[in-house]
């Protein structure tokens, strides 16, 4: 009755915002993401008769805030039935930051647990799950470029094109390692509820899906980077146009995007893209990593610059 899992996290290219239905966590628009590979977080399941209680370590601290959804989601897989579970979770990046470390964990908990009480779920059937707990968890679950498709009563993802097929790199730029202020989740509903640039947020998802699927289809590195700067930019045009504004941003966010300017305008293939946090995620073709790279590590208030690969989906570790 224990199993360990490690998953990755994933950035979205088009990007999700919104929930359609928040009691099932379901967005409110389709999304299309890159699967990391050098980033990511492990997930230990142990199902255990003695204790009174579910029990959450996050990087060897107990952990009381994420517990609830944890548990909630122990629950989908072995029942509201079931013993209680000891939960270890540790990674290499910072967690609430706005670097998809939800994702990553509640991918890795749905694997762990799936192989802790031998439920052998499909890969559809885990994504779901994954999904219902976080609502980019589900991308963490596939390869490369995934898609996640917003129909329906619940949601299916499918590769677009593996990481061995179009291997680009991703340079992150922490600009602040703190938690954000406003979770993802209560900033949603605050737009949905008051900016006035949602329903077109809505109106045009579906168009950036279908050019952002086009270029990775095509290897498109110039097409793909035109959409997913405007997706991006779209998103957090509606995040500032709530009341209270959602402002995830820093000094540093704005100076990375101009350095990742600079390098477009000398010819350097990069793009960025920004979630809900301030971190600057610039994805580039491998040849130009190690220049851009150098420049974001040279930005005013850039903390750190983490690099990684595209990589698989989430997995149980062989050592567990």
């Amino acid at each position: 009755m224990q199993a360990t899992a490690r998953a990755q996290p994933n950035i979205a290219l088009i990007k999700y915002w919104g929930k359609r239905d928040v009691c099932r966590n379901l967005p409110a628009v389709g999304s299309i993401s890159i699967t990391l590979a050098d980033l990511f977080t492990t997930m230990s399941v142990e199902f255990d008769a003695s204790l009174s209680g579910d029990t959450l370590s996050v990087n060897d601290r107990e952990n009381s805030s994420m517990i609830q959804r944890v548990s909630a989601c122990l629950d989908t897989i072995a029942g509201e039935q079931r013993n209680a579970a000891r939960v270890l979770s540790s990674g290499n990046f910072p967690i609430a930051a706005g670097l998809a470390s939800s994702a990553s964990a509640f991918a890795a908990l749905v694997i762990a647990a799936d192989a802790a009480t031998g439920t052998d779920l499909d890969q559809a059937s885990l994504a779901s799950l994954a999904g219902r707990a976080s609502g980019s968890a589900a991308r963490s679950l596939y390869d490369g470029f995934a898609e996640l498709h917003n129909i329906g009563d619940d949601i299916s993802v499918r590769s677009l094109r593996s990481a061995e097929e179009w291997p680009l790199k991703v340079v992150v730029a922490i600009t602040a390692t703190g938690s954000k202020p406003v979770g993802s989740t209560e900033a949603m509903e605050i737009s949905r509820r008051t900016s006035p640039f949602y329903s077109r947020w809505i109106e045009q998802q579906e168009q950036d899906l279908k050019d952002a699927r086009t270029a990775i289809v095509a290897r498109d590195f110039a097409k793909l980077a035109s959409v997913a700067e405007h997706n991006c930019l779209k998103m957090h045009s509606v995040m500032w146009g709530s009341r209270p504004p959602i402002v995830y941003w820093n000094s540093a966010t704005l100076a990375c995007m101009q350095t990742i300017r600079e390098l477009q305008s000398q010819g350097v293939a990069v793009f960025f893209t920004i979630d809900a946090g301030p971190q600057v995620k610039a994805v580039c073709e491998p040849a130009s990593e190690s220049r851009v790279r150098a420049a974001l590590a040279a930005t005013d208030g850039v903390q750190d610059v983490l690099v990684s690969g595209l990589g698989k989906g989430a997995s149980r570790t062989a050592n567990d």
